[in-house]
């Protein structure tokens, strides 16, 4: 007997989604399905289907809800490897049709919203699939539960873990090559973090991630930064660690990386505030110096250094800022609209990840635990 023809619908069709989509493809022979990929890339949809006879390509605007509707009406199960602000549009579909939604990013407030209608009409919506969050998640538990099996008490949680350029093809100064959404690089940390260390709640701001990063030994690699991520202490009751005097989840990255990373924010480069005026800045120079007077007593990329970086980063921190372009005189892209932009414009460019170059994931979790030995004594007689 033939099985019943499934469409699966997966909007996105980016690097993180090229596994998916040629995973799925395989199967579809296996299960009679059929995958339907939509990207406002019709060209990048198409090669990533590469003609096989289970696989179709679209394109449309997402915020066009006629055809967003229509095509999700038409599915049985629904995946969405958009940017996550986007996540919710298509969860409000889902839920209007009655369908299935998968995605890999983080439950937000909004999907928080949907959760009353999505139990009322019995829907699987199954968020934080990915690697952080989703393996990450299911790792941690399976040592955790495996922990508590055998009668151990955890009394520290911290779960690092980190897409990172391997070092075959470590070839810059930042020690790192765009693997994922370069927005969402730029964006790092910009809603702050609060976890728990030692018993005490610590609330850091974004301006304070990215200074004076602790480390973690990754042998044979050897040290790698981390940050804390986000609200850690939303996943302590999650795990069924609320008692544990220590729980963090971190992001990794080189040590480098992180000096860099924080005189980028320090100078205002991050900032997603709409430029008032873009056509005053003449060059990719001209609105670094621009952005440094405002956020610094600096008014140059040189100046701005020597007075913010410690001495012996100096020379490290110059390199980089000149790696990404922040002192040359290429013009500003046109579709900028924030600097927030034009930074993400040059880390595509800069830190591009070549054909041949390989990346490499970390993954540690670093668990504490108390278990109670019994003896048993017995008499010889």
């Amino acid at each position: 007997m033939t099985k019943e023809t499934k469409q699966i619908l997966l909007f996105g069709a980016g690097k993180s989604a090229t596994v998916l989509i040629n995973y799925l493809l395989e199967q579809s022979e296996i299960y009679n399905w059929k995958l339907v990929v939509v990207d406002a890339d019709l060209s990048l949809a198409l090669s990533k289907i590469k003609g096989h006879v289970n696989g179709s390509a679209m394109s449309f605007n997402i915020n066009d809800a006629t055809g967003r509707e229509k095509v999700i009406g038409q599915s049985d199960i629904v995946i969405s490897m958009l940017p996550p602000a986007l996540h919710y549009i298509v969860a409000q579909d889902c839920v209007a049709h009655s369908k299935n939604l998968l995605t890999a990013s983080y439950l937000d407030e909004a999907m928080r919203k949907l959760e009353n209608e999505i139990n009322r009409k019995g829907l699987f919506f199954l968020c934080e699939m990915g690697l952080d969050p989703g393996i990450d998640h299911m790792s941690a538990m399976q040592l955790i539960h495996s922990i508590k099996n055998e009668g151990g008490a955890i009394k520290s949680f911290i779960s690092h873990c980190g897409g990172l350029i391997a070092p075959e093809s470590d070839n810059n100064p930042w020690h790192y090559k765009i693997t994922w959404n370069p927005a969402n690089i730029v964006n790092a940390g910009k809603t702050g973090a609060v976890y728990k260390l030692s018993g005490q709640v610590i609330e850091k701001s974004y301006r304070d991630i990215f200074k004076d990063n602790p480390t973690v030994e990754i042998a044979p690699l050897g040290a790698y930064a981390y940050y804390p991520n986000r609200d850690s202490l939303s996943y302590a009751a999650l795990y069924g660690l609320e008692s544990a005097h220590t729980f963090m989840r971190t992001t990794l990255r080189h040590p480098d990386f992180c000096k860099g990373w924080q005189h980028i924010i320090d100078a205002g480069l991050t900032d997603a505030a709409p430029f008032k005026e873009k056509e005053h800045y003449n060059s990719i120079k001209d609105w670094v110096n621009q952005s440094i007077q405002q956020h610094s007593s600096s008014t140059t990329l040189d100046g701005y250094i020597d007075a913010t970086v410690a001495e012996a980063d100096r020379e490290l921190v110059r390199k980089q800022l000149i790696y990404l372009g922040l002192a040359g005189d290429d013009t500003i892209p046109e579709q900028a609209a924030a600097s927030a932009d034009i930074l993400r414009h040059l880390l595509e460019t800069r830190l591009k990840i070549e054909q041949d170059d390989k990346d490499m994931i970390i993954m540690l979790h670093e668990i504490e635990y108390e278990k109670t030995i019994s003896y048993i004594q017995q008499k010889v007689v």
